[in-house]
This record gives C-alpha cells, structure tokens and sequence, in this order.
C-alpha cells in the first residue's frame, strides 16, 4: 500500500506539472490587462507592416511592370534579395531581442521600412528600386512574424501560444487589406501615393504601437525571460543539438510541402481537370482557411495538446495533398485539400514557435527561432523550384505525392525531436504545458 499511495502522488503530481486543467490559476485582471495591451497593439502594427512592407509588391507588381517599364522577372528579383537578406537576418534581430533591445529592433525596423516605402515612391532607375527592397529586407527582418513571436514568447510566459495565436489571425488579413487597398489607392492616386500612404500608416500607426507595445514586453520580459547566453556562440551551441536538428528538418519539410502546392495549385488543377474558375476560386479560399485553422486552436488553447497539434496540422497537409492527387476523379476532394491545406498550414504557422520554444527552451530564443524561421523561409524558396523540376520529369502526380512525402517525414522528424536526448519537451502524454525555460 505505500508504493501504491506513492505512485498515486506522482501521477497527481506530473498532471499538475504537465497538463494544463481547468485546476490552473486564472490570469489576474491586472495580468489580462498586461497581456492585451502588449498581444493587440502588436496585432494591428504587424497587419500594417504585412501589409505595407510584403504584400505591397505583389499588390503593385502588375502596375509596376506597366508603368515602370522593367520584365516581371527583374522586379521579382528584388522582391528574392528582399528575402533573402530578410531571412539571413532574423537570427540577428532575434539575438539582439534576446539581449532585451526589442524597442529599438522592432521599432527601429518599422521606422526603417516606413522611410524606405516612402523612397520607393521616388524610384526612376531599376537600381534603385533594387537597394530599396533590399533595404525593406532589412526592415523585414526585425518587424515579421520572427521578430514578434520573439517578443511575445518573451514577455507573455505560459499564454504565448494564445498571444501567437491572436497575432496571427490578425494579421493574417494583411493581404486581404493591402491587395483592395492597393487597388483602390493606385486608382486614386497613382502607384506612388499608394506607396507613401503606406508608409504614412506604417510611420505614424504602426510605430508607436510597437513602440509602446515592446516597452511593456520588456518589463514584463524581467519577469518571465530567462537570462540569454553571454555570448553569440554560447547562443548558437543549440545547432549541436540533433533535436535542433530533427525540429529544422520537420519545418523545412512543411514549408517545402506547402510552397511546392501553392505556387503550382492552378497547374496542379488544370492537370485534374478541374474548371479554371474553380481552381480560381479554390485557390483564393486557401487563405481564409489558414484564419479558420488558427481560430479552432484558439478556441481549444485551454486543453491543446502541443504535440497533436503540432503533429495533427503536419497530418491535415498530408492529408490534403492525398486529396488533391485524387481531384479528378472526385472534384468534390478538392473542397478537402482547400481545408485541410489551408487549416494545416494556418495552425503550423502558430505552432512553430511554441514547439521550438517547448523542445529547446526559451533561452536565447529569438536566435533559436530565427534559425527555425531561416529554415521554414528556405523551404518555402525552394518549393516552387522543386515542384518545377519534378513535374518536368514526371508530371504533377510526382509533384503532390512529394508533398505527401515531405509531410509524412516531417511528422516523424517532429516525434523524434519529442522523444530525442536533450528535448525539452514533458515525458507524459498530455503534455501542453508552458515552454520550459
């Protein structure tokens, strides 16, 4: 009977310490207030830096082509350096977060992007349009997704995924806003007014937010953030790690997966069969998708399980890609990938860096995660490329069932890092809780 007494004990214990039950200690008003004043300000600054400073060019890229004189193929360069030189530096900007300078990188990068857009309604030489996107990438890297999680993860503690998960369905309609608003503004008054009230709005609405919003991140950071690594080599030891490993390999695959699919979706259609206006419409519907996904993990925040939903948005694209492979003979499979696609994809995004932050901790995470970022940004390069290339050899069946494959291998990547030597991930299987420091 005491072994039996004991061993009731600590399974009490470890669901105490690793599942997240109604049992757990409610927020305070004043920490609910803390929350929302940091996750909702930076939820509105990175909608209108998406929108200004990333969807801007595929909003304009047909009017710049027209009115500007350069191939579409030179104006896409730019906009890959801007990536590029955005991605090379995530680490960077992560870094100097870490170091608790999360004012002066995300503020200073929004400022940085609203002076280069309002540049950019100068250009007159293709030089010129080139050094002000990579500049923009600059910008980029200290104001996206990577840069923000960052801070979030930092500063709101055990509710991260919820702050992660607010911010991105917000600005998840960035595109939504800035192709209309483009649209609307290029009409009215030309592509270079359009351009400057975007930098207008990402000056003097988007800065102060994050200005004020980094401000409380960085005293709340005192209380919840862990001491980052002396040094930049200290931070980087994490590369050494196979979890480190096996996690980049899983959101590679991912990101390989959906930027094979969604650059070719309406080749990938036509090959089905399926009617150009639907495909169209198909397409278009992917996005909202993602908005849908991220809503149902937030409406299930309380009791998600890190692992099933990280490993479930991996299966819902597998799943999605069988589905698309057998559109022609079953249209009504294409309603299936366009969901699951798109939720998959949508609740990946999320998920990213509350996974990395559980498995390798939140120390040094803005490098971590800026690493992590720089994969998923390297997979999602490649996918069209590689998509091109396996059709040219084999056929658009080729294409999505290398898809599949991707999303398959990247679930087992994801469930060896869970289970390597020196995750940080919880050994029980009901794990959500908070990310180990």
């Amino acid at each position: 009977m005491p072994e039996t007494g004991g061993e009731i004990g600590r399974v009490i214990a470890d669901c105490r310490r690793y599942h997240r039950l109604p049992m757990t200690t409610a927020p305070s008003p004043s920490a609910r207030v803390r929350f929302h004043s940091i996750v909702w300000p930076l939820a509105i600054a990175e909608t209108i830096v998406w929108a200004a400073m990333y969807y801007s060019f595929p909003a304009l890229l047909p009017t710049w082509e027209q009115e500007l004189g350069w191939s579409k193929t030179e104006l896409s360069f730019a906009f890959t350096l801007s990536l590029v030189v955005s991605a090379s530096l995530v680490p960077v900007a992560g870094r100097l977060i870490d170091r608790g300078h999360a004012r002066a990188v995300f503020a200073g990068g929004t400022v940085l992007g609203a002076v280069l857009l309002a540049l950019l309604s100068t250009v007159t030489e293709l030089w010129q349009f080139l050094c002000i996107w990579i500049g923009l990438g600059v910008a980029m890297s200290s104001t996206l997704y990577e840069a923000c999680f960052a801070v979030l993860v930092r500063s709101t503690g055990d509710r991260a995924r919820r702050a992660i998960t607010i911010v991105s369905i917000v600005a998840g309609l960035a595109g939504t806003v800035a192709f209309p608003s483009a649209h609307l503004l290029a009409g009215a008054f030309g592509w270079r007014g359009a351009v400057l009230v975007f930098a207008a709005v990402v000056g003097v609405v988007a800065a102060p937010l994050v200005w004020s919003a980094c401000r409380r991140a960085e005293i709340q950071a005192t209380m919840h953030a862990p001491e980052p690594s002396a040094s930049a080599g200290q931070a980087l030891a994490v590369t050494r790690s196979p979890v480190f490993w096996l996690l980049a390999i899983a959101i590679f695959l991912a990101a390989l997966d959906h930027g094979m699919l969604i650059s070719h979706v309406l080749p990938i259609l036509d090959d089905r069969g399926i009617d150009a206006g639907l495909a169209v419409v198909a397409a278009s519907f992917i996005g909202p998708m993602q908005v849908a996904g991220r809503l149902a993990l937030m409406a299930a925040d309380r009791f998600a399980n890190t692992l099933v939903a990280s490993t479930g948005c991996f299966a819902m694209m597998a799943i999605a890609g069988a589905c698309l492979l057998n559109a022609g003979a079953a249209p009504a499979l294409l309603v299936g990938f366009v969901v699951l696609q798109g939720a998959g994809i949508g609740v990946a995004s999320v998920m990213r860096p509350v996974v990395t932050a559980e498995l390798l901790g939140r120390r040094n995470f803005g490098v971590v995660s800026g690493l992590i970022g720089l994969m998923h940004m390297s997979g999602y390069a490649l996918g069209p490329s590689v998509a091109a290339i396996v059709w040219s050899a084999g056929g658009y069946d080729r294409v999505v069932l290398l898809a599949v494959a991707a999303a398959v291998i990247a679930i087992a990547a994801l469930l060896a890092a869970w289970r390597a030597p020196g995750s940080g991930a919880p050994r029980t299987p009901n794990s959500a809780g908070a990310p180990p420091d």
